[in-house]
């Protein structure tokens, strides 16, 4: 498995210019007008993770596999989107797969840059965004529920899901998000849900884009936007989007002195990755050999045959068990010789959680 995030936002917010930053790819066009991107811009970005390097020349790997982010970046959306204004309604079926939405929000004042709004609001932003994607939440459903209504004719376990299909048709129509419908955790519910793939059910990461000086301190807009999010317990990161573009191009060692000139820990792809991650709930076990040392994508909380199927199913379905070392002890005794002779490798079993940076062997039989 792997992180998907989809980018939205308003036109001219600067969804564009972080994606380019981030992917280190001019595919997206990014301009001074609304509606500069009508092409869905789809990249994928390897996951920063320090540790793959130091464990791969341990292990003297051929080659070293980081896990991945898919980005997808649509057109901005607008007030009446679902109504066929502007071109970004159309592609939100593109953003439906993905495992979390980023919404870029503007918090900064800039004369020379237009707003579609003509002035500068990020929770009147957020706002129209969102009142967007419960629009076609609402749309998808009630095309939806006319195919249940003719088919729960002639299926009762159709039939049975009707009730909760028409409540949620009148939850999303009153303007509310898919995630607080209150029979989302019943039988019937999670069916639905799991079918349906709401836009408005997805885990949000707000992302201030500010100026220079935005990153040093949070302005009144960020503060805003803080505790908007605080409200729906979600998560924000803060991006200048000029600054992220000013460091394609340079080396890990160069991006690295100037990130710390401007007294920022973190590139904007490693924050929204590492946020993406903790949003989601998941983490990272390593494997290591001669032929690859590789990073895996796992939630927190699976088990050791769960975490081996992500590599192929035949090893969750035929597990027997896992040979365990810490990426900590792994560097310290200098690879798995030295963890076994100090006796640091174990032996686990199906109860086993796996966690974040354990190197793992799986052994299994079909």
């Amino acid at each position: 498995m792997g992180l998907s995030v989809g980018i939205v936002g308003l036109p001219n917010v600067g969804k564009s210019t972080i994606f380019n930053a981030l992917t280190r790819q001019q595919k997206a066009e990014a301009a001074n007008y609304p509606f500069c991107t009508i092409e869905p811009n789809k990249a994928v970005v390897p996951v920063p993770d320090k540790r793959l390097d130091k464990l791969g020349e341990i292990a003297k790997s051929q080659r070293v596999i980081h896990a991945t982010v898919d980005f997808v970046d649509i057109a901005g959306l607008v007030k009446g989107a679902s109504q066929g204004e502007g071109l970004g309604n159309k592609f939100l079926t593109n953003i439906r797969e993905t495992d979390a939405i980023l919404q870029v929000v503007r918090c900064f004042d800039d004369g020379n840059v237009v707003h579609v709004d003509g002035s500068i609001d990020p929770i009147r932003d957020i706002e129209i965004i969102e009142a967007e994607l419960i629009m076609a939440d609402f749309q998808m459903m009630e095309n939806r529920l006319g195919r249940v209504q003719k088919a729960a004719r002639a299926d009762k376990a159709i039939a049975a899901t009707l009730p909760t299909f028409e409540a949620l048709l009148n939850h999303l129509g009153a303007g509310n998000m898919a995630y607080k419908f209150k029979e989302k955790d019943s039988d019937q519910g999670r069916a639905v849900f799991k079918e349906m793939q709401f836009l408005t059910d997805k885990k949000v990461i707000y992302c201030c884009n500010v100026d220079e000086d935005g990153l040093l301190e949070d302005n009144d807009y960020v503060k805003s936007v803080k505790a908007y999010a605080a409200e729906r317990e979600a998560d924000v990161v803060k991006i200048c989007a000029k600054m992220e573009e000013d460091l394609n191009g340079m080396s890990d060692e160069e991006r690295d002195e100037f990130l710390k000139e401007y007294g920022v820990a973190e590139s904007g792809l490693d924050q929204i990755i590492h946020t993406g991650y903790h949003t989601l709930g998941l983490i990272s076990y390593l494997t290591q050999g001669p032929k690859e040392t590789r990073a895996w994508t796992i939630h927190r909380g699976d088990t050791a045959p769960k975490a081996a199927g992500v590599i192929h199913s035949d090893f969750e379905r035929g597990f027997i068990r896992a040979q365990v070392m810490s990426y900590d002890d792994y560097v310290a005794k200098g690879g798995e010789a030295g963890c076994r002779d100090a006796g640091l490798l174990r032996t686990e079993g199906k109860e086993y959680i796996v966690k974040d940076g354990d190197v793992i062997e799986f052994l299994f039989n079909v």
